[in-house]
């Protein structure tokens, strides 16, 4: 049957039923293409049939393709040409209307000639495709015969082009509303880290993980600026070994022409849809992997530029245009993580400075009474006594009284230095940590057993810590708990120093009551560590506490003897 006489108007009509029906079933874009692509052929009685998708920088791609003879297409699905020249597609596609060649002799452009040489067209026709209102594509009919294509091509392929943007429109509908449930699913994730205040590193990583996902990127990357604009890897993920993030601690210099540094420079989102022509260290980079097009987004933490969270693609088309928007929700997340962990860093070495100080002036304290009235005492008891011995022999009334005031002179030196010791254990400054608590036993009221599997000195906030925690617990457990035993363990592993009081006491003691434990806490979590209280009602209480043997702003061991 001949171009210009095949297919009736039932025909016509059963045909747009089919597609329509493929349409409202839901089909995917890729079956309806195929099914138009056929039916239009077979109705319209052409040599081929072509659906072309506009894409940007001038570029087409073919998405759907038949051939009369049932041959595969000469140019597959997905092939991509540049727009140009004088050929159909370009013709269609540069003034939203319809056009026609009835003859390729003078055909030019590399769609234009591809059409020619490989297909062996001779006449074709297209028409343009518009999704809610904005140009998509077109539809190409073509003959390898010498006469043209019927007059009324253009009117006939006008209804497919109907309910091909109609399927278009209904898929794209699908997919964002798929790709807005990811998406937030995603955020979600992420947000839940950064609610209970997950380390950064983690945040970054599962930032990473979840873009290179839910954008379908080969690349994602984030990076933390220096004052110079170099970068330093924080986070990665990759689509060919989303386990192994390698780029992550990598570092590399500013400069250049690439996403990074155009951020860096601007403070804005930045794109380059072809990174051959890119430039700089982090180019460098991009193109040893093979990066065809990127967008990076900057990381704003307290409106300061910190970084920038960047996708990259290998694939030869560009990025889609809403990359941007779809990676400033994350970029918010990672500031507000990033802020959350310098605010709770910052209160941790402020909170390990006021311990510190406190120690330092307890330490202070008790060299002056050492210095200063213990000696004043002492000497004054020596002189006393002298005064007692060089009196004569018959005034015994006075020699009572001295020897009453030499007593109380005495108990109140004695007194001294037990408030000196209790103020900062000259011990645990001179001697170290085992001492100093086989000297908390020895007092005690009660039996205590200590283990300390510690070799050598620690630092030095950390030994008064576990003094302290020792010394508090030691004295609940006789006041409060009438405890009879008490068991003290105290070991270095694993770059920690666990201390373990357990007693058989009546139980029920708790972390908000009273002010000493309440202190312990304070301290040991500014030194970065944790507190755990077990105390279950006539059971017996178990104090554990965690301290990290490198400790957040705290001064080294000799510091204050230094400064003091």
């Amino acid at each position: 049957m001949a171009a210009g006489t095949s297919g009736t108007i039932a025909e016509e009509q059963a045909t747009l039923r089919r597609v329509a029906t493929l349409v409202a079933g839901a089909a995917s874009p890729e079956a309806v293409f195929s099914a138009v692509a056929e039916e239009v052929g077979r109705l319209l009685g052409v040599d081929f049939t072509v659906l072309v998708r506009s894409d940007p920088g001038d570029m087409i791609t073919v998405v759907g393709t038949w051939t009369s003879t049932g041959a595969p297409a000469p140019s597959p699905v997905g092939r991509r040409f540049e727009l140009g020249g004088r050929n159909v597609s370009t013709l269609v596609l540069r003034t939203g209307r319809p056009a026609r060649l009835d003859a390729y002799a003078d055909v030019s452009g590399t769609i234009g000639t591809t059409g020619a040489r490989d297909w062996g067209f001779r006449s074709s026709v297209g028409v343009p495709i518009s999704v809610e209102g904005r140009p998509w594509g077109l539809i190409i009919v073509a003959t390898t015969r010498d006469e043209p294509l019927p007059p009324g091509t253009e009117v006939r392929l006008a209804g497919f082009t109907e309910l091909v943007a109609t399927a278009i429109a209904n898929a794209q509908a699908r997919m964002e509303l798929r790709g807005f449930a990811a998406e937030q699913a995603a955020l979600r994730r992420v947000a839940t880290l950064v609610a209970r205040a997950a380390p950064p590193e983690e945040v970054f990583a599962a930032v990473a993980t979840a873009v290179g996902r839910l954008l379908e990127v080969d690349f994602t990357v984030l990076s933390r600026y220096g004052s110079d604009g170099s970068g330093a890897v924080v986070g990665a993920w990759a689509s060919s070994d989303p386990g192994r993030p390698r780029a992550v601690g990598s570092r590399f210099p500013p400069g250049g022409q690439n996403v990074h540094a155009l951020v860096f420079r601007t403070g804005q989102p930045a794109r380059i849809d072809d990174y051959a022509d890119a430039s700089g260290a982090a180019a460098v980079v991009a193109q040893e992997q093979r990066f065809h097009a990127a967008v990076g987004v900057p990381i704003s933490v307290g409106g300061r530029s910190w970084g920038v969270i960047s996708v990259a693609s290998k694939r030869p088309e560009p990025l889609p245009a809403d990359t941007e928007v779809r990676l400033a929700g994350f970029t918010e997340l990672v500031g507000t993580a990033i802020s959350n962990a310098e605010a709770q860093a910052a209160l941790t070495a402020s909170r390990a400075r006021v311990v510190a100080a406190a120690d330092t002036a307890r330490r202070r304290i008790e060299r002056d009474l050492h210095d200063g009235a213990q000696q004043r005492l002492v000497s004054l008891a020596l002189r006393l006594r002298a005064v007692q011995a060089a009196g004569p022999a018959a005034a015994s009334e006075l020699a009572g009284q001295l020897d009453l005031l030499t007593d109380e002179l005495a108990r109140a030196l004695e007194e001294l230095r037990e408030t000196a010791h209790g103020i900062h254990p000259a011990i645990l400054a001179d001697g170290g940590l085992r001492p100093a608590l086989k000297a908390l036993a020895r007092r005690s009221a009660v039996q205590v057993s200590v283990e300390v599997g510690v070799d050598g000195r620690l630092p030095e906030p950390i030994e008064i810590a576990a003094y302290y925690v020792v010394s508090e617990a030691l004295t609940n457990a006789v006041k409060h708990a009438q405890a009879t035993v008490i068991d003290v363990q105290v070991l270095a592993d694993a770059g920690e120093l666990r201390v373990r009081v357990r007693d058989d006491g009546r139980g029920g003691a708790n972390l908000a009551s009273g002010s000493g434990l309440v202190g312990l806490t304070d301290r040991v979590e500014a030194l970065g560590g944790r507190l755990v209280l077990h105390s279950p009602p006539g059971v017996g209480t178990t104090l554990h506490v965690a301290l990290p043997l490198t400790t957040p702003g705290g001064p080294t061991r000799g510091s204050e003897r230094a400064a003091g």
